[in-house]
């Protein structure tokens, strides 16, 4: 092999152990340019002649201390300013571990890798998953834990409200046997992810999330001051300003599939800059892990027949591990019709 062959391996072996280092790795090695695995086709590129801003689509009012939102977004800030020797405990492709750190949104099969560096965490059972979270920040467990259940409280009061408004409850009695269908909630499953996105040289070329909605029922997103979350209106992306103190309340593809498609589960996408960082906590919660979710009975009649097949987590796994998971693609797949 030539000099220059050895060379051009060589560079191509550093750069994807780079990729996979995450983007604040790359971030602060100082690139001045996107790297090529992270440029986006021309057609997928965010294109800022057409978006708008909304102040829709916000939770306030909601109960969850000042000081318990603050300082989530606080210690999930100084775990990903912990050194790359720390964070990187915790990478792994294992999609079914209690704690994660990884790289833009499936790093085994993304074509293009997009703009984000995350850590997820499993929320439930908190006895057993609390021991593999990371210990350092020296606080980073007992904020964490204080935000999920705070967030886990306000997901129970919004589904009560959603059974109400699908005329599967009401306020004083549930059309469900012994309130089963809410205890299944309250055992549910919640998923924590915080989501890191460094400056860009060029956010022309990149996502920091790729278009995509929630696997879940519904996802509680706490958003730092910094804009970048933007939902799809018809065919326009739309920036949700964030507010302070806030949540966004994203419908997820298990909502949808069991409200029969009365509620609809929303696109979105994240923009990067190239001035300011970028935090964002998403709490993401459904039925138990190994819950079979359907559309609920009471909704389906002759008038009103089944639309999605019947699904569960491992299916959902099963997908992401195949192929990209954008442009609602999973839930395509759950159609009936």
């Amino acid at each position: 092999m030539s000099p220059s062959l050895a060379k051009s391996g060589e560079r191509l072996k550093n750069e994807i152990e780079d990729y996979h280092k995450g983007v604040k790795y790359l971030h602060e090695s100082g690139i001045q340019r996107v790297p090529k695995k992270y440029i986006f086709p021309i057609s997928e590129r965010p294109n800022y002649a057409i978006n708008g801003k909304q102040q829709a689509s916000k939770l306030v009012n909601h109960g969850i201390p000042e000081e318990v939102i603050r300082s989530m977004v606080d210690v999930g800030g100084r775990f990903f300013d912990l050194p790359l020797v720390e964070r990187e405990k915790y990478m792994t492709t294992d999609m079914t571990t209690p704690v994660r750190y990884g790289t833009s949104f499936n790093q085994t099969k993304d074509g293009v890798f997009c703009w984000r560096d995350f850590l997820k965490l499993v929320c439930d059972p908190l006895p057993d998953v609390l021991p593999h979270w990371p210990s350092s920040p020296s606080d980073f467990r007992e904020k964490t834990v204080a935000y999920s259940k705070e967030t886990k409280f306000l997901f129970l009061k919004l589904v009560e409200a959603i059974l109400e408004s699908l005329g599967i409850a009401t306020k004083n009695k549930t059309k469900i046997d012994d309130e089963e269908m809410l205890q299944e909630f309250e055992d549910g499953s919640q998923l924590m992810a915080v989501n890191f996105y460094p400056p860009c040289p060029d956010p022309d070329l990149t996502l920091g999330m790729p278009p995509h909605s929630d696997y879940g029922f519904l996802t509680l997103l706490l958003q730092d001051e910094v804009e970048g979350l933007q939902v799809k209106c018809n065919e326009d992306w739309v920036t949700v300003q964030p507010i302070p103190g806030a949540f966004v309340v994203n419908v997820g593809d298990h909502l949808e599939i069991f409200s029969n498609g009365k509620y609809k589960s929303v696109l979105h996408r994240v923009l990067v800059n190239s001035l300011k960082s970028r935090i964002s906590v998403a709490s993401l919660h459904s039925l138990p892990f190994n819950s079979i979710v359907k559309p609920s009975p009471i909704l389906i009649s002759e008038t009103n027949p089944k639309r999605y097949k019947d699904t569960n987590f491992a299916a959902f796994l099963e997908y992401i591990k195949s192929c990209d998971s954008t442009n609602k693609s999973f839930l395509e797949t759950r159609k009936l019709t």
